[in-house]
């Protein structure tokens, strides 16, 4: 099947020495971004086509630089044209955490302790060139559950008293913020890849990278939108994190809490506006497991005043639903 490229790829690939190549569409994320894999001559790369004004390669770039300077393992830069969004890369191959651990479930442990050994890791290095995670930033994306996943369900809610809620349960996290650390903010078992020792992991989708809270990123991998981790497993690699930094447990996992309900909360809104906007429907079907997450998230007494809010504002049987009710 004849692939179509977007203006411009193809002057590209034959000023970086690729032309002529064998080119295979890779199955797409929820950006504008396209991938391709690349064959020629027994190596491979990867193409990156990112679209302007819609997306900017810039930031990859830029982390994905910070990240290979300090010994993390994104992918090396093969060439890049910033101004029409093109970018090759190299290639990680296909062992993707979470392909891997539905082929060997039994290696769980050893595979998410790595991937908390990163985010360690990360801890270590300290915080990169970045901003920080700021609170509208935090509020910013928990109003995507309103704008998005609340019109969807035609329900009519109080969007004052939302905002209030959110900083009562977040600005308490703000000063064990500083100096904080590098948070990739999509860290999770798509965005992972094992690179020959299973110990050994690439990085993928970090370009919107913040300096942010420790715990965020801990969150995003062990409260997985598109995989299910075992409550045990969760908690055992929490403790994993806590016990080699010290912190202070309790007041960890209020943080966790919290930001745990913050991400997921924003994934709903995001995954409800892929559908309508974007007419991705698929992201629907995750939407019932992240909600189960949030339900948890906010039993924690930190997030009271944001369960008070989705008690008087959500009805149960949303609720029940796991947030589903949606006609496509």
């Amino acid at each position: 099947m004849a692939v179509t490229f977007r203006k411009g790829i193809e002057s590209f690939l034959k000023a970086a020495g690729w032309d002529g190549a064998n080119v295979r569409p890779l199955p797409g994320d929820a950006s504008f971004r396209r991938y391709f894999r690349i064959k020629r001559f027994g190596g491979s790369a990867m193409l990156m086509d990112a679209p302007p004004p819609e997306e900017d390669v810039a930031p990859f770039l830029r982390v994905a630089r910070w990240l290979d300077a300090n010994g993390l393992r994104a992918p090396g830069i093969i060439a890049e044209d910033s101004e029409n969004g093109f970018v090759l890369l190299e290639d990680f191959g296909s062992g993707r955490m979470r392909d891997y651990l539905d082929e060997w479930p039994a290696d769980e442990p050893d595979i998410y302790r790595a991937a908390v050994d990163t985010l360690l890791e990360m801890r270590r290095i300290g915080p990169g060139p970045f901003l920080d995670y700021s609170l509208s930033e935090y509020l910013r994306e928990v109003r995507l559950l309103v704008d998005w996943y609340c019109t969807s369900q035609n329900l009519y809610v109080d969007g004052d008293s939302f905002n209030s809620a959110w900083e009562a349960a977040l600005g308490d996290l703000l000063p064990r913020q500083r100096p904080g650390v590098t948070v990739l903010r999509d860290y999770h078992a798509e965005n992972i890849m094992l690179l020959g020792s299973l110990q050994k992991q690439g990085l993928l989708d970090f370009q919107d990278a913040l300096v942010g809270h420790p715990a965020y990123d801990l969150v995003s991998l062990l409260q997985d939108a598109r995989r299910d981790v075992k409550p045990e497993l969760e908690t055992e690699m929490f403790d994993y994190y806590v016990s080699m930094t010290g912190d202070d447990p309790e007041r960890f996992l209020a943080d966790y809490a919290r930001l745990g309900a913050q991400r997921n909360t924003k994934i709903i809104g995001i995954f409800v506006r892929l559908w309508r906007r974007d007419g991705k429907s698929q992201y629907l079907d995750l939407i019932p497991r992240v909600w189960s997450l949030l339900e948890r998230d906010l039993t924690h007494p930190a997030l009271e005043p944001v369960a008070q809010w989705f008690d008087a504002n959500i009805p149960p049987e949303l609720r029940e639903a796991g947030g589903g009710g949606f006609e496509v």
